[in-house]
């Protein structure tokens, strides 16, 4: 029988090298600095679209990971974030609109920042990062933030320039666009940018998930003056190809409302569509400079070597291609985002052609941070394809969208469009929601030789045999999601 002194001195030995082992695990655990951006499709200068300015987030990319084929699960807000925040598809979620918050229906999911929350981590949300649901409770998702948010919840209306004294005119007459000349926190990103950067000034010893995310380039585009003028208007582009793909089904269009419905719902002229386009990428350089204020601040902080880094939109947009304006497609313009992850320990100016998608981040956090995640995750980790670029991680990535474009009461859901993309092609069809069973459409696009899908291929002879197989790998995926439900 132990005597006392022995039992006291073996619980102060457990006790110590207990606290040792929480400090030490404490002070090498790595960071987390989660920057995301709305509705920025992947015209980046990392991405060969060489008339964008986006130097910071270029030069992000070049101390990481560029997934060249990253796709969103839908591309509207509400869905592609609550998708990509809980690790579950939409259908999986039961959310395919902008009011539903997913914890109506799954009120003890836990989230990505949540998770992190609970495994030691100061969580932190400053900006657009959840969706801005509707529903006083959910704003910010509260149980995911050790702080509560900031910046998190307004209309992008309300997004107007603010500065001291006289406000600059507006050099811009087209709807949706604004030309002043102000400074860059006179509009809701540079104040994020700033405020993400004092909350980086004051992170203590406790390892942090800080949540930043940016209102741009969603319209309205008005950007302060100096990053139009890195656009000159004579040098702006037309969309290449401004008609409806040959042989698309009509409900694979849409009535492009978020831009159009300034324009009394009809096309923009040539001068207002060089404007509307000249003002979105004078939204991405905006938002670049202030991902280069936080960059700088990790930079001057010493945080490059403990902390990972995700940079990632959450759907894509149009700007008159096929017809269209803004998202809530399935084409490859809405479901294609940009996505680079710089991880301490592997190689940077890297790129990789793998499938993958945006619910593979939350597996992918947990893997770099040794965190343990749920175990019914939808996604994959990418950390492989940190080490390996060439691997291939999944056989395609599944995109959706609902018809009509935004469900509502007086509106109701009548179909879904599940659209697969492989390495090599897209192939779509438009299910019935009231006839289960029935397809009501079909697309298949071949991106080796078409790559701005403007011709559909669905009941050509000569593409039959890559349409069965196809067929058979979106019926597969999607049957799995339902099944699993």
């Amino acid at each position: 029988m132990l005597g006392k002194t022995r039992i006291t001195w073996i619980c102060l030995t457990v006790l110590v090298s207990s606290w040792y082992a929480t400090t030490v695990s404490a002070a090498d655990r790595l960071n987390v600095l989660f920057i995301a951006v709305d509705d920025m499709r992947v015209d980046l200068g990392c991405y060969r679209q060489h008339q964008i300015h986006s130097p910071n987030i270029d030069r992000l990319a070049s101390k990481g990971t560029l997934f060249q084929k990253a796709y969103c699960q839908q591309a509207v807000c509400n869905p592609s974030r609550a998708s990509l925040l809980t690790g579950r598809r939409p259908d999986s979620l039961q959310v395919w609109d902008l009011p539903t918050h997913f914890r109506e229906n799954h009120p003890d999911i836990v989230t990505l920042p949540q998770l992190f929350k609970n495994n030691g981590y100061h969580t932190q949300c400053i900006g657009k990062i959840f969706h801005n649901w509707r529903q006083d409770d959910f704003r910010g998702d509260r149980p995911s933030w050790s702080v509560p948010s900031v910046m998190h919840y307004d209309r992008h209306g309300s997004d107007k320039a603010q500065v001291a004294g006289k406000l600059p005119p507006n050099l811009s007459s087209v709807p949706r666009t604004e030309i002043r000349d102000v400074p860059d926190n006179a509009y809701f990103d540079g104040r994020i940018a700033d405020l993400a950067c004092d909350a980086l000034k004051r992170q203590g010893e406790q390892p942090f998930f800080l949540a930043v995310g940016f209102w741009k380039p969603h319209a309205d585009f008005n950007a302060p003056k100096k990053y139009w003028d890195l656009y000159p208007p004579d040098q702006i582009k037309l969309a290449r190809r401004r008609t409806a793909p040959d042989r698309v089904p009509p409900i694979a269009l849409h009535d492009s409302r978020e831009i159009l419905r300034a324009f009394s719902k009809r096309q923009p002229t040539d001068e207002q569509a060089r404007s509307l386009r000249r003002g979105y990428y004078a939204a991405i350089s905006y938002v670049d400079a202030q991902i280069g204020k936080l960059l700088d601040e990790v930079e001057q902080l010493g945080l490059w070597e403990n902390t990972v880094i995700v940079f990632w939109s959450d759907h894509g947009f149009h700007l008159g291609e096929h017809s269209l304006w803004a998202k809530t497609s399935n084409f490859e313009l809405d479901a294609h985002v940009p996505l680079i992850i710089v991880a301490p320990g592997h190689a940077g100016s890297q790129q990789t052609q793998a499938i993958v998608e945006l619910l593979d981040l939350y597996p992918t956090l947990a893997d770099l941070c040794d965190v343990q995640p749920p175990s019914d995750l939808e996604g994959v980790s990418l950390a492989p394809l940190l080490k390996q670029p060439d691997l291939t991680v999944k056989d395609g990535a599944l995109t959706q969208h609902t018809r009509p474009a935004y469900p509502s009461t007086d509106n109701p859901l009548m179909a879904m469009g599940y659209s697969l993309r492989t390495p090599t092609h897209r192939y779509t069809e438009w299910r019935s929601t009231d006839e289960p069973g029935k397809i009501l459409a079909v697309e298949l696009y071949d991106h080796t030789i078409d790559p701005d899908e403007t011709k559909n291929l669905a009941g050509i002879t000569e593409h039959s045999d890559v349409q069965r197989k196809t067929a058979r790998q979106l019926s597969s995926l999607v049957s799995g999601v339902n099944e699993s439900n």
